[in-house]
């Protein structure tokens, strides 16, 4: 589907993956709600490929057990086929254990809503998603956006591809790529003038973010990169920490386009 401006809900098509009879009509009557017409439904993640064969939606929500695979497993999948890894994924589940969200926030997926949610959260993550499918390019006052230069540093390869996408989208277009912290820091190392923003994970192998932001600002006593950190750490305390070795915002995981453009206004153009 193509599209000329700012999609309009109604014009979204949904395919709702979702085993329960009783969710599945729960859910469709807040979508209906919201304004979207096109809804198909199915009930398991097989029959979910299945129907992606034959056309591709808008957006795919799903809900985390299936049948036949988790949501996650699903994700992975559709992640991994070329005509369909472009797909927006959104998360509705009552499941709350970080290492069960964890892997599908890694994922790249558009939002996570829990079960049960409020229409507000659906409003807000279907923006997201059109924020994500025709997107809108940011104006800074102090920065031409093409020419805004950004480090990536995520160990996940699919979370890695969501951000780029959504920085993308903006107008962003000056990406360089990092596995994990240390290989980070030897790109800023080779190249510190090379960047106008590091936007990093927290936990990975290696060296994580944290210990990424205080190598940048202590060690290489460089104050004043901005460095956005994505994370879907939950732990008050680690966050803290975060916030305490100079981080420049903090962004949850799924990483949501209107939210970073709010960060990336201030980041860069009230820097």
């Amino acid at each position: 589907m193509s599209y000329s401006g700012q999609v309009d809900i109604s014009e979204l098509s949904i395919l709702l993956v979702e085993p329960s009879n009783m969710q599945l009509k729960v859910i469709t009557n807040h979508l209906i709600t919201e304004g979207v017409l096109k809804i198909d439904a199915v009930g398991s993640g097989s029959e979910a490929i299945e129907l992606l064969t034959k056309y591709e939606p808008d957006l795919i929500i799903s809900s985390m057990y299936l049948p036949d695979m988790t949501a996650t497993e699903l994700v992975t999948q559709i992640k991994s086929t070329v005509n369909l890894k472009e797909i927006p994924f959104m998360l509705i589940s009552s499941e709350t254990r970080f290492s069960a969200l964890d892997p599908i926030r890694q994922a790249g997926v558009v939002a996570i809503l829990p079960k049960p949610f409020n229409q507000g959260d659906l409003k807000r993550a279907l923006r997201n998603t059109i924020e994500f499918i025709d997107p809108e390019e940011i104006a800074f006052e102090h920065y031409e956006i093409e020419l805004v230069r950004v480090l990536v540093v995520d160990d996940s390869l699919m979370a890695r591809k969501h951000i780029v996408r959504v920085l993308n989208n903006m107008g962003i277009s000056k990406i360089t790529e990092a596995k994990d912290g240390r290989e980070g820091v030897e790109i800023f190392s080779q190249t510190e003038d090379a960047f106008d923003l590091i936007v990093t994970d927290y936990n990975m192998p290696e060296m994580d973010g944290k210990e990424l932001i205080e190598h940048i600002r202590t060690e290489m006593n460089n104050s004043f990169i901005p460095i956005l950190m994505v994370t879907s750490e939950e732990n008050e305390t680690r966050l803290s920490n975060i916030q305490q070795a100079g981080v420049s915002g903090i962004c949850d995981k799924p990483f949501e386009p209107q939210t970073v453009k709010e960060m990336l206004f201030r980041v860069l153009d009230d820097a």
